[in-house]
């Protein structure tokens, strides 16, 4: 599933041709994502003008000017992209196409239909049950290692588990929450409740900093993610445990063939690498 960071480097691409254009049309070929897109999608959207585009933790969001927000998630492995030929040649699993009056197509595919595309009063988007539970986005310079702490005290899962639950902090998942650990030398399998002020202090510190290299490098393709231009991310190359079970961790001297290298565990469904070494 596309985290943060892909979902901003989407956000971002996308600024660059919608920002100021109207919304001439809309085609839904297929409503049956994982929330059947709105009867009212095309009506409430075109006309109106694309005044600027947002995103809240894993959702895009394009805010009209007629005071009227599209709510864009990808899935598991959805893309949007953009095309500027006509006419547009549609795949199979083209779902929802948004035309702009300068002859841009912006095409949101998704094998799967596990996305969705909403629209809203822009006003009512805090209180929609996408967010209203949701917790505070990691990037914003107010957030800090209190406000971390304040939601994990009383929590005894293990703080692996504890930040990928969205009503902790907003945005992570798999991949940049084993990252961040890692980078912190916090134990994926240590309970929330026993993290300290320091050890809290410093993953706030690394989970900002491996999210902006992240954004910086494009977000990170594994399988299916893409840029709206067409080009894939570069992060996966900076990745130092993800998906690296049993190789060497970067920053371990020790004998590989007694360790075994980097650790793949499972937690909530999910795998979890780590340095049993390096990360207590």
């Amino acid at each position: 599933m596309p985290e943060l960071p892909e979902v901003e480097t989407v956000k971002r691409g996308l600024e660059k041709v919608l920002l100021n254009k109207k919304i001439e049309n809309i085609k839904v070929r297929r409503r049956d994502l994982r929330v059947q897109v709105p009867v009212n999608l095309e009506s409430d959207a075109v006309g109106a003008v694309i005044q600027s585009l947002g995103r809240r933790a894993k959702y895009l969001l394009i805010n009209l000017s007629n005071n009227k927000t599209i709510i864009w998630h990808l899935g598991m492995s959805g893309r949007i992209g953009i095309h500027s030929e006509k006419p547009v040649e549609l795949l199979k699993h083209d779902h929802v196409i948004l035309e702009t009056d300068d002859g841009i197509s912006i095409v949101y595919n998704d094998a799967r239909r596990f996305g969705l595309v909403d629209i809203c009063d822009s006003e009512k988007l805090a209180s929609l049950k996408y967010f209203s539970a949701m917790g505070e986005e990691p990037l914003e310079d107010s957030y800090d290692a209190k406000k971390l702490l304040s939601h994990l005290k009383d929590r005894k899962v293990p703080i692996k588990l504890g930040l990928l639950n969205q009503e902790i902090i907003a945005g992570l998942g798999n991949i940049y929450v084993c990252e961040a650990l890692y980078r912190s030398g916090i134990s994926p399998l240590k309970a929330c409740n026993e993290i300290s002020l320091k050890e809290a202090e410093k993953l706030v510190i690394e989970i900002k900093e491996v999210l902006r290299e992240a954004i910086e490098a494009g977000g990170s393709t594994l399988k299916d993610h893409k840029r709206p231009d067409g080009e894939i991310g570069y992060f996966q190359n900076s990745h130092k445990v993800y998906g690296k079970e049993g190789q060497r961790c970067p920053n371990c001297t020790c004998d590989i063939s007694k360790t075994g290298g980097i650790k793949r565990i499972t937690q909530g469904g999910r795998s979890t690498f780590y340095c049993e070494k390096l990360q207590k």
